[in-house]
């Protein structure tokens, strides 16, 4: 892959994607979050050592860490998104989608054997038994369904990750920020500034976040039937320097501030619930196809 004459780097500094979810079960531990039987936390673990995360992550995480930071840029980002928001490279069903995300398989994982799309049946089912609303239980289902773009030859750098905002300063609050003293926009005054490019309280919507799977896959669904907190919490859910560690509310708006709690509601249940027993998909289909046909019905481009 060729970026503005620089060849750009190995796209797989991650063993699999699920390697940098592991990393935020470390760096925000909440034993209370997760459901029984599902993914635990180290109880002998101090929240001290917890804030070594960064000392303690693998090589791998660290790497792809270093290269997230340092290529995403505000000009690349513009440019995914220009790209990308055209649409055009498959028209599928949200089922057809799931099918064709199950393919990004990586059988070097040695934690789970499950698919991508257990885990995403996974998180909609335990949304379902807590007893949220029908529109909840679809984002659950769909909310990863982003990482796709690693199936269209995207960089795992640009497409997981935590998400941060393009255009001004970088916040401390975001992990591993000393990797920002490589990135170009790093060296470029006006984007350095608290509010950069911005104009205080100007709303995350007129912001270009870093790009990957939480942006990618709003612009696909943004147009559905479903409501505005369920796009905040498909297009938001990896941007933890907001809802975890409250940096950027600069930019925010009263629209943003009314749909925190929602991404916050979520998060739980992105991080927590994840088991090795499979999701019976044979039983679960028949309400899963209504739920579809309910929000997402028919063919979607992508």
């Amino acid at each position: 892959m060729v970026q503005h004459g620089h060849e750009m780097p190995d796209p797989k500094p991650l063993e699999s994607l699920d390697e940098w979810e592991d990393h935020l079960v470390d760096r925000y531990p909440d034993p209370a979050s997760a459901p029984k039987g599902f993914k635990a936390i180290d109880p002998e673990k101090t929240k001290e050592q917890f804030r070594n995360y960064e000392a303690d992550a693998r090589p791998t995480v660290r790497e792809f860490y270093r290269l997230n930071h340092t290529y995403q840029t505000l000009e690349f980002a513009r440019n995914k998104r220009a790209d990308f928001t055209q649409r055009n490279r498959r028209e599928m069903t949200i089922w057809e989608a799931l099918e064709f995300l199950n393919t990004l398989v990586d059988d070097s994982d040695p934690d789970t054997d499950l698919s991508q799309m257990d885990h995403l049946l996974q998180t909609s089912e335990h949304i379902r038994q807590d007893g949220h609303p029908r529109w909840f239980v679809m984002t659950g289902l769909i909310h990863d369904l982003g990482k796709i773009l690693c199936l269209f030859d995207e960089p795992q750098w640009a497409v997981v990750g935590d998400t941060f905002p393009l255009g001004c300063r970088f916040s401390e609050k975001i992990v591993f920020p000393k990797f920002f003293e490589a990135n170009p926009d790093s060296q470029k005054p006006d984007l350095q500034t608290e509010n950069g490019i911005y104009e205080p309280g100007c709303g995350l919507d007129n912001v270009t976040m870093s790009w990957g799977h939480d942006e990618y896959l709003y612009h696909v669904v943004k147009d559905s039937n479903l409501p505005d907190a369920a796009l905040y919490m498909i297009r938001y859910h990896s941007f933890y320097p907001w809802h975890r560690e409250e940096a950027y509310t600069h930019l925010t708006n009263e629209k943003d501030r009314e749909n925190l709690e929602w991404v916050r509601k979520f998060n739980p249940y992105d991080l927590y619930t994840k088991s090795h027993q499979p999701p019976d998909f044979k039983q679960l289909k028949p309400y899963y196809d209504d739920l579809i046909a309910e929000f997402l019905p028919g063919k979607i481009r992508f």
